[in-house]
């Protein structure tokens, strides 16, 4: 496609003029005007909100730029789609290079990288140059550094389909952009804001931790890990304050100047106390306070050495961010990781850093991604909020009982601000500006900002959140705070100090609160008063009472949102849980059923106690809740209400963790004729095929799983089958082979054979229908076995081993008494069993029977997937009436062609010719097992094309995400 007419016409233009164009009297601002805001509006995008969108969702948000010490304190332009930055423009007046420009480019890639956006463009019209922001920028890179693309205004014309391509609105809308950014992604060097500012704040709390501790030999580990974190969160609270204009410039930075650091430090916070009143300054006890206040910080000492590195690291040139530009969530994100270690003090008073047991046992922490968490937020948030005024709305109550850093907590907060937002500026908006207490105000022309008072109040009315971390619920607080600030300024903050004699922000003491949202204080009843005052199990155990910390939201029956991701912590695990906490998770959950994971805990308790009637609850957990045996019980406390959504995620949601999740939303209480919306998410993708499932289907099945891969066909499909068959488990002995106690390659290839050495098998000896003997034997040894020492399934004349890792069926037969390990399962007819071992075996390895485990067995964990003993159980196998001739006749055919099946495996044919014919003949004995299968099980042939052709037959809605 060639250019546009008005690219030719600029490109023309430009060149006519271009020795004008490089004076110093023609300005950035005529540039952008001129050519800028033209090409880009060439690119689809809505420069001037023509649409008239309200501030929330405008595609293009214009920067005022200042010059302040020679720097552009904001970007020129901001691309969105859906309210979500997805890339920057620095504009550059023609007398700038932009191919030799350092400084240029390095304020280009600190905006992006702050915002954690992949691309910028930086641009004088005359020269297009595209970087890859991922990379950390610094003050001594050269200006090719991260930089992907540069052109000549002259390439317009030619490579304007490349540029429409990956820049144009529609190229974004349609994944375009983030594919190319994607394939840009993994370079060396690469190192995101996250990870760089994760890397800086524990670089912190190490020198903090250590000189405190050093300073202050009194001071405890609780008392050591709050002071530590606090001193973080203020400082990082006070400096993005100053990038965002509330505070004034480079005031840290001058206090880092000085000696008397901490002192000048403590002097500062004290005026913020008076300014914010937020609990993250909070020094005096007030009447009205809700949170407790701080006497331990300012009393303490500190070293100007530790305080000077930390200070002067939060400015230009040594610090390559952009304070003001770090999105929220990605804050958050940061600090969820931040959380997962703790500060513990040595025998020599000397503190330590080291990750938390329960960190450690599972690998990392991993925080959820800001897609789920709008996924979620959206899912549970938007049906409340349809149809109603900002006054009901003020009376809903969302809660994260586990908020870690508090990011969904955020991204509720956000999403009440823009539907706010929406309905002030969208109906009368003079009237919500008026009055003593305004919800808006004109941010000149037809743009409507909320006020900080009604942003406080949101804040305040609507969001809660528990987490038994009281790190955590301080990162919560800064996280929550840091949002009402935003848009902001000196003047804003001012008006409110002088004029509504009101801080700035809200004290958030009873919204997030501190405590182990599963143990109440019914724990210590009956125990002995030894226990009520042991510290280390106080804290540890750390109980509350939810009706008491929030009185009022139980008065009014409960929370009307639950949403988060609540821990996955086994509760086997000795470190984090012992045998009393065990003990009275048993006593005071019915969903437990020998499988205690907190994630069900969290899930029983929202359902129970939490929500009110008709309350929404959505969590992010272990896909296993909808297969797992031991979750039975929960999946059947699910179904006590009415289960809205249930979505499949195609690819791992959380970074450099092997765990698969589904997310699900719950209304609390019954519908009789409920339909599931049963969504397939292909999170790479960002897309949603979804269609609607009767929950009446998940009644029928809870037990062994949910069946949200089925469509109807295919549930009819199962219920026939179901009829005909008898499970697997009542016609077999069904057990999984040998497992070894130690290093099994000392006893399997032996120098002599002995009287205990047998010909064992594992699960690259089994192919379907023949086993293939490598020659290795097992020393058996009932010292060494771990369990299956039985022997007598081995021996037996006739049976089937079962390979157990895999997504098919996949059974061989032995009459060879072959022993075997446990990747293998050990399939024995029982003696009352009327049929053959073959004739089992063709079942298990037709078409039919293999599309039932997939469809209605088969786990939904995608990596190392294992067939278990007890999902074989459920087979249905069709038995067979040796009185009734026809029935009797299909058995002997099975035998017969399961035999035939087993001969031609025998054969080792070495002519090409020779394997095609036999490829053939086994290809037509398939067939003909499968024929006579599903003749077996009386399905029809519409029955038969769904059971070949899998999945290809759905009945879908694709959805937009």
């Amino acid at each position: 496609m060639s250019a546009p007419k008005i690219i030719r016409e600029l490109v023309l233009r430009y060149e006519n003029n271009r020795s004008q164009y490089h004076s110093g009297k023609y300005n950035e601002a005529q540039l952008r005007r001129e050519f800028l805001d033209p090409l880009l509006e060439s690119l689809g995008w809505d420069v001037f909100n023509k649409r008239g969108y309200s501030e929330v969702y405008k595609e293009v948000i214009h920067e005022d730029s200042m010059e302040i010490a020679g720097e552009n304190k904001a970007p020129d332009y901001a691309f969105r789609i859906g309210g979500v930055r997805k890339f920057l423009v620095e504009a550059k007046r023609p007398a700038v290079s932009i191919e030799t420009s350092v400084q240029s480019a390095f304020q280009l890639r600190r905006y992006a990288w702050s915002a954690k956006l992949p691309l910028g463009i930086l641009t004088d019209f005359e020269e297009f140059a595209v970087y890859d922001c991922r990379i950390k920028p610094d003050k001594a890179d050269k200006v090719s550094k991260g930089r992907i693309l540069l052109l000549n205004y002259t390439d317009y014309l030619a490579r304007w389909d490349e540029i429409e391509a990956i820049f144009s609105r529609e190229a974004v809308l349609k994944g375009s952009f983030d594919k190319y950014a994607e394939g840009l992604k993994g370079k060396r060097g690469t190192t995101e804001v996250d990870e760089a500012f994760l890397i800086e704040i524990e670089r912190w709390r190490e020198l903090l931790a250590k000189n405190i501790a050093l300073r202050n030999g009194r001071i405890s580990v609780r008392e050591l890990n709050y002071a530590v974190q606090m001193t973080i969160d203020r400082i990082v609270f006070l400096r993005i304050c100053e990038d965002r204009g509330i505070e004034r410039e480079q005031h840290l930075k001058e206090i880092a100047d000085q000696p008397n650091i901490y002192f000048n430090l403590c002097a500062l916070f004290k005026i913020s106390d008076t300014r914010y009143n937020s609990g993250l300054f909070h020094f005096t006890d007030d009447k009205d306070q809700a949170s407790e206040s701080d006497s331990l910080t300012l009393s303490l000492k500190i070293d100007d050495k530790a305080l000077k590195e930390i200070l002067l690291n939060l400015y230009y040139p040594e610090s390559p961010y952009v304070f003001k530009e770090i999105p929220s969530d990605i804050l958050g994100q940061v600090y969820e990781r931040f959380l997962g270690k703790v500060i513990r003090l040595t025998s020599g008073h000397q503190a330590k850093v080291e990750e938390k047991p329960e960190v450690r046992k599972a690998g990392g922490v991993y925080y959820t991604p800001t897609y789920i968490v709008d996924y979620i937020v959206r899912n549970t948030i938007e049906d409340v909020l349809n149809g109603k005024r900002p006054a009901d709305v003020s009376r809903l109550k969302i809660l994260d009982p586990a908020c870690g850093s508090g990011t969904f907590l955020i991204g509720a907060y956000q999403y009440l601000l823009d539907w706010h937002l929406r309905q002030y500026s969208e109906n009368n908006p003079e009237k919500f500006a008026q009055g003593r207490h305004p919800s808006i105000y004109s941010a000149g022309g037809n743009e409507w900002r909320l006020t900080s008072s009604e942003k406080k109040r949101i804040l305040l009315n609507n969001i809660h959140g528990v987490d038994i971390d009281p790190q955590a619920v301080e990162v919560t607080k800064l996280s929550l705070l840091l949002k009402v600030l935003e848009g902001e300024s000196q003047e804003t903050i001012g008006s409110q100090l002088a004029l509504l004699h009101e801080r700035v922000l809200p004290d958030l003491g009873k919204n997030i609160q501190c405590g182990n949202s599963l143990i109440g204080s019914d724990y210590y009843a009956g125990k002995q008063l030894t226990m009520l005052v042991d510290e280390e199990e106080r804290y540890r155990v750390n109980v509350f009472d939810w009706q008491v910390a929030f009185p009022e939201i139980f008065v009014q029956g409960g929370f009307g949102v639950v949403i988060g991701n609540p821990p996955y912590i086994q509760l086997s695990m000795a470190e984090y849980y012992n045998k009393d906490t065990s003990a009275y998770f048993l006593s005071k959950y019915s969903s437990t059923m020998g499988r205690m994971n907190t994630f069900g805990l969290f899930i029983e308790k929202s359902l129970t106690t939490l929500l009110s009637r008709g309350g929404s609850l959505s969590f992010i957990v272990p896909n296993t809740i909808l297969t797992q045996e031991g979750y039975q019980a929960l999946r059947r406390q699910l179904l006590k209400n009415t289960v809205r959504v249930l979505t499949n995620f195609r690819y791992p949601v959380f970074r450099d963790a092997v765990v698969e999740t589904i997310v699900f939303v719950v209304a609390k209480g019954s519908t009789k004729e409920n339909r599931v919306q049963v969504v397939d998410f292909n999170n790479k993708q960002m897309s949603l095929i979804a269609r609607s499932v009767e929950q009446k289907v998940f009644e029928k099945t809870y037990k062994n799983s949910f069946l949200s891969s089925a469509s109807t066909a295919e549930l009819e499909i199962k219920q026939k089958i179901d009829a005909i068959g008898s499970p697997l488990k009542s016609l077999t002995l069904i057990n999984q082979a040998i497992a070894l106690k130690h290093d099994r390659s000392k006893s399997l290839y032996p120098k002599r054979l002995a009287a205990n050495y047998k010909s064992v098998l594992d699960g690259r000896n089994i192919n379907r229908y023949v086993i293939s003997w490598d020659g290795t034997y097992l020393a058996y040894d009932i010292k060494n076995i771990h369990s299956c020492k039985r022997t007598d399934i081995f021996e037996s004349n006739e049976k089937i081993f079962f390979r157990r890792v895999g997504d098919r069926l996949v059974a061989a037969y032995d009459n060879e008494k072959f022993y075997a390990l446990n990747t293998l399962v050990v399939i024995n007819l029982k003696p009352h069993a009327a049929i053959s071992t073959k004739y089992l075996l063709g079942l298990i390895n037709s078409k039919l029977l293999n599309f039932y485990y997939v469809k209605y067995l088969k786990s939904t964990k995608r990596v190392f997937s294992e067939i278990q003993a007890r999902q074989l159980s459920q087979l249905p196998i069709k038995t067979v009436d040796f009185d009734d001739q026809d029935d009797a006749s299909r058995h002997g055919k099975m035998v017969a062609l399961v035999d035939r099946m087993l001969l031609l495996n025998k054969e080792d044919p070495r002519t090409p010719q020779a394997k095609e014919k036999l490829k053939r003949e086994l290809d037509a004995t398939d067939k003909s097992i499968d024929e006579l299968v599903y003749e077996l099980y009386g399905l029809t042939d519409r029955e038969v094309k769904l059971v070949e052709l899998g999945d290809e037959i759905k009945e879908v809605t694709r959805i937009s995400s």
